[in-house]
């Protein structure tokens, strides 16, 4: 096998000095067009169905593409039958027009026309190839040659529609392989098919495909501004753009082409099509989207442009496909999940959205934020704490989070994957809601003695450690603090509470309450997490669970 470099030669560019595109901007969406049912048909292994195509078509309507290619209908029965079937089962709304590709052949072009009729609107899209590679060996033409077969198809579409008049015919034009043809001779084909159209009355489109992507984008923008720069009728049709995928840049390569003149794009729903693929519609749109610039199309429910584009195509969507893939709001990084938690506990719901790590707001595309932070052994407190937040309703103390997410972080690395949020919560409960010991609070009671005490709290308490009840009776502020003093008689330990923080779970009266509490007790930190009915019993639980950690230290170091 060899992997020779030097076989290949670079694609020429384009002497174009002064150029204007790289300081233009994007402020406005294109007029889209969608080739999902020709383009994208004729890509896959097994066409769509009827059924399916239907089903795409009535997708691409509800996302609101007012130009749609239907199909080839002079190369298959299907797509013929499939044009009828829109036609006379009135499926095509009056904003909608329909488009149809066809060779510049005479035969072709009039059963095209066949397909066509009784449509209140529709584009004739003829096309020949124009490239040395085609001219040369496909064709054996010369330029001149090439450039009959355009001119003599442009007629044939101009004299067919004449005799179908009822409906409102757009001619487009396309020089296939503009990408790989000479500029000026693409300018001068083109011209000379504008030329045949100009006074029909009929709205006219040139589209310059990248039939295949062979430069970086900035030269297929070159490319672009010096046809509009050069063409004799620019003024008198709209610039459409198809670009392919094969060098990776379809999306890139039709952005630049918009800043160079271009009016119009086709392309493809997540960038089905040959080879690599057509340029992708929902990226496009959705980069246009996330800049502040309606795009005109409403991709707001993306789980079902999948479910449609999957079920039609069989082709199974990439996780870390831009904007509609599985993974692509998703941080594992502890430092992401971090940034991401607190830019989002700050943006309100009706500011300008400004979030690390996160383009656009995933609610916009129907995604919910639970699906945003997922952990694996990558993970931090950050996506830890918003897990067991946004599933468990837990508002954890920052050192409860680092705490925790060193145990989640563990355990993810113990089973080589991700957590799912149910298994968090496991690793939670067993680590502290469930502690060494089983010790619990069997009962208590708080007393006031004003006279003698300013208010302090008497408690008297009965729990089980390691299986034997213990009473313990202390005094203090409040609940906490008698508890503790309760604890330093009983064991003589130094305890003293570092932080502590309760929340309700739930909405309602019937909530349950859920205590954090870290405690020093001989200058050792312990951790305590509990959950009960009342927040008392709640709170109390918590400094038992965290201070009978000491005992069992003692107890390993005594052993």
């Amino acid at each position: 096998m060899t992997f020779d470099h030097s076989k290949y030669r670079p694609t020429p560019t384009i002497a174009l000095d002064d150029r204007q595109w790289p300081s233009r901007v994007i402020d406005r969406a294109p007029d889209w067009c969608s080739v999902d049912l020709r383009d994208g048909n004729q890509a896959l292994v097994e066409p769509m169905t009827v059924q399916q195509k239907l089903r795409m078509w009535d997708l691409l309507v509800k996302l609101g593409f007012k130009e749609i290619e239907v199909g080839f209908p002079s190369a298959s029965q299907p797509d013929f039958d499939f044009v009828r079937a829109l036609i006379e089962g009135q499926r095509i709304p009056d904003d909608v027009t329909i488009q149809i590709l066809v060779q510049a052949r005479e035969s072709l072009i009039a059963r095209s026309f066949e397909a066509l009729e009784g449509a209140k609107r529709a584009i004739v899209h003829v096309y020949n190839s124009t490239s040395p590679v085609q001219r040369e060996r496909v064709f054996g033409l010369d330029k001149a040659g090439i450039t009959a077969i355009a001119v003599q198809g442009a007629k044939w579409v101009r004299e067919y529609a004449e005799r179908y008049p009822q409906t409102q015919w757009t001619f487009q034009y396309s020089p296939e392989s503009f990408s790989s043809t000479e500029v000026d001779y693409a300018v001068e084909v083109c011209d000379a098919v504008i030329a045949q159209w100009r006074d029909s009355g009929k709205p006219l489109i040139v589209n310059l495909p990248a039939t295949v992507e062979c430069a970086t984008p900035n030269v297929f923008a070159d490319q672009v501004e010096y046809f509009c720069r050069h063409s004799r009728y620019r003024a008198d049709y709209r610039v459409s753009i198809h670009t392919h995928n094969d060098r990776g840049c379809g999306v890139a390569a039709a952005e630049l082409a918009l800043m160079a003149g271009a009016d119009r794009i086709e392309g493809t729903l997540l960038g089905n099509g040959e080879r690599t693929g057509n340029m992708d519609v929902v990226t496009m749109a959705m980069n246009l989207y996330s800049q502040g610039i309606d795009p005109k199309l409403n991709l707001s429910d993306m789980d079902e442009i999948i479910s449609v584009v999957e079920h039609c195509t069989a082709i199974p969507l990439h996780p870390r496909h831009p904007y509609a893939g599985e993974l692509v709001f998703t941080a594992f990084s502890g430092s992401h999940q971090d940034a991401i938690k607190k830019c989002l506990a700050q943006q309100d719901k009706d500011a300008q959205w400004d979030v690390a790590y996160l383009p656009i707001d995933p609610a916009d595309l129907g995604r919910n934020y639970e699906a945003v932070i997922r952990i694996n052994s990558q993970s931090g407190k950050g996506g830890v704490a918003w897990v067991l937040e946004n599933d468990y309703g837990l508002h954890m103390p920052r050192w409860l989070q680092i705490d925790a997410s060193r145990k989640v972080q563990a355990e993810a690395e113990a089973q080589s994957g991700e957590l799912s949020a149910a298994e968090i919560w496991s690793v939670f409960a067993a680590s502290y809601l469930q502690p060494q010991g089983q010790q619990s609070l069997q009962n208590f009671s708080i007393s006031q003695d004003n006279a003698s005490h300013h208010g302090h709290e008497r408690l008297k308490l009965v729990t089980h450690i390691n299986g034997q009840a213990v009473s313990l009776e202390g005094e203090g502020d409040g609940a906490i603090s008698a508890l503790t003093d309760a604890w330093q008689q009983r064991y003589g330990d130094a305890v003293e509470v570092i932080d502590y923080s309760e929340h309700a779970l739930k909405s309602g009266t019937a909530s349950e309450a859920i205590a954090y509490v870290l405690l020093s007790i001989n200058k050792q930190r312990y951790i305590g997490v509990a959950v009960n009915n009342d927040v008392v019993s709640a709170s109390l639980q918590a400094v038992i669970n965290a201070a009978a950690q000491s005992q069992h230290t003692t107890q390993r170091k005594a052993s």
